[in-house]
């Protein structure tokens, strides 16, 4: 098992190697997919609305 921290782990034993929370299943991802872009944005003042959506369509390729 490759570890990347002390919460994430990579395995390809484990959900193909789609990095997870140490211990669990529970893909990283899911906890980013609960994240708005909105609420990004209100935090985070200086970055615009297109600048998130470009880079969202660019990591998803």
């Amino acid at each position: 098992m490759s570890n990347h921290s002390s919460v994430i782990s990579v395995s390809p034993e484990i959900m193909s190697g789609t990095p997870v929370f140490t211990g669990t299943r529970v893909p990283i991802q899911t906890l980013l997919d609960y994240l708005t872009a909105d609420d990004f944005l209100d935090g985070f003042p200086t970055v615009s609305r297109n600048q998130v959506i470009t880079f969202l369509e660019e990591a998803g390729k």
